[in-house]
């Protein structure tokens, strides 16, 4: 069985605009004040998803707060001009694909926080939730069916900032067909790294039970209201 990997986690580019690994020696970008951190998430012990799978998962996170931060340096460093053009026009096109994988990965593990949390019956996140779908059990099903897409990705949940409407959607990567003007309010990573130390491919079905299981939705409704 061929397991598809993120070969582009934690990776920066060199001087001729390639991909080369972090871990290669190469020398890192200068501190710079601007440069993202990496969040210490405290996440409890889980029931389905292993501590393992959950540390692997976070070393990987770190890696993209890694990358983002070189290519953003990179892109301040190299001069603006018609002989650098075609370096800068590949940092800004990678650009999309580690920032997003930082963001994604922070709503990610933010839902674990604190352990599992339920939703308030009769608040506006519910009220949403069965406005759009009629019950939360079939917004649930809904989501459960769309993390089960083949291939590699992610299940998003956005609302809608003019009209309140929750909106599922598919995001290929971390970074294509983001919906632009949308609140992200939930966020279920389905790349294969997110629980292959604990299930194989033909058991993600699992896994996706196991999200759920574990899911703050304190969290979810939290982003709801802002």
């Amino acid at each position: 069985m061929t397991i598809r990997t993120e070969q582009r986690d934690s990776q920066t580019w060199d001087d001729d605009g390639g991909r080369t690994s972090l871990n290669t020696g190469d020398k890192p970008a200068a501190d710079h004040p601007d440069d993202f951190v990496a969040v210490d998430f405290q996440i409890p012990e889980l029931q389905g998803i292993s501590a393992k799978n959950i540390q692997d998962h976070l070393e990987l996170y770190r890696g993209y707060v890694q990358s983002t931060n070189h290519i953003l340096n990179r892109m301040r460093e190299t001069p603006k001009d018609e002989a650098h053009a075609y370096e800068l026009s590949l940092l800004q096109r990678c650009f999309a694909y580690d920032f997003d994988g930082m963001k994604n990965h922070e709503a990610y593990f933010e839902q674990f926080a604190g352990g599992p949390g339920a939703y308030v019956n009769g608040g506006p996140f519910m009220n949403q939730v069965e406005t759009d779908f009629g019950s939360f059990g079939s917004f649930v099903d809904c989501l459960k069916g769309m993390a089960l897409t083949r291939g590699i990705g992610w299940v998003m949940v956005y609302s809608c900032p003019d009209t309140g409407h929750l909106t599922p959607h598919w995001v290929e990567e971390h970074h294509i067909g983001v919906l632009s003007g949308l609140r992200l309010i939930l966020a279920l990573d389905m790349w294969e790294h997110a629980y292959l130390s604990d299930y194989a491919v033909s058991e993600k079905k699992q896994y996706v039970e196991a999200f759920f299981h574990n899911l703050n939705w304190i969290k979810v409704e939290a982003r709801f209201g802002k």
